[in-house]
């Protein structure tokens, strides 16, 4: 699978596109009045995207779309890169995270829980963004409003700076790579037509002739206890659940 990259050849025009609703008009200006909008271009590249992956999303694929040539695209975005950029911020803009003075329904916790809901539905409606590096990403308002939120819910417990911002980070980081394990299963699903279920079933002779109990003791001791007994999806969700519940019972911990 190829990772998409942020794009980085021209950082000031990319940021003035993600912040294109504060700034001033990132449409041309010179000419007749233009018939597209790079909100239009987004939100096609993301259509394309959802229906084909992320490959597909090429400026020409995306111009075809919208019934324009292809290096009209370029005037309004760079290239391939800062495109995605735009797709990636806008799906996680969509997630309607409460801002500063919103109101909040229960406690810490749920507000935790919250993040981590919409974070995993933006990545299911959209299971290219497992195809995106999050290492260096897009500093746009979702991307912002994201660590904003997050940041100010272990900051309102009364952890110093640097506790708050590690707090944050953890949560965020474990929530993106379950989300974004999750979106592959279905980015495979899709592309290959055959569910985790009928994988694993498929290699069911592995245990029969190639798996050695000696060599997995600990493997053999859980399965025979029950451990496995679950469908993958179901581990998978289980799991995921286990995982944050006892992060967050550190967090409260070290908060006591």
């Amino acid at each position: 699978m190829t990772v998409e990259r942020s794009g980085a050849d021209d950082v000031d025009r990319t940021l003035a596109l993600l912040w294109r609703a504060r700034g001033s008009s990132a449409e041309p200006t010179r000419g007749r009045r233009p018939t597209l909008t790079v909100e239009r271009i987004v939100a096609a590249a993301i259509a394309v995207a959802d229906a084909d992956g992320l490959a597909a999303a090429s400026m020409h694929r995306v111009a075809k779309e919208l019934g324009a040539g292809t290096m009209t695209l370029y005037t309004y975005v760079p290239g391939k890169a800062e495109l995605v950029d735009l797709m990636v911020d806008d799906v996680l803009v969509e997630r309607r995270l409460p801002g500063p003075g919103e109101p909040r329904s229960g406690d810490w916790r749920e507000q935790v829980a919250l993040y981590a809901e919409r974070t995993r539905a933006a990545y299911r409606a959209h299971p290219w963004l497992c195809e995106v590096s999050r290492v260096r990403p897009p500093l746009g308002p979702g991307q912002l409003a994201g660590q904003e939120y997050l940041l100010s819910i272990v900051d309102a417990l009364g952890l110093p700076p640097r506790q708050a911002v590690a707090a944050a980070n953890a949560i965020g980081t474990y929530v993106d790579a379950n989300a974004a394990l999750g979106a592959e299963n279905t980015r495979l699903e899709r592309s290959t037509g055959q569910s985790t279920e009928a994988w694993w079933h498929q290699r069911s002779s592995f245990w029969e002739d190639y798996f050695v109990v000696d060599a997995h003791p600990a493997m053999n001791r859980i399965w025979l206890g029950g451990g496995f007994d679950q469908s993958a999806e179901v581990q998978g969700e289980k799991g995921y659940e286990f995982g944050l519940n006892r992060m967050l019972d550190g967090i409260e911990a070290l908060v006591g």
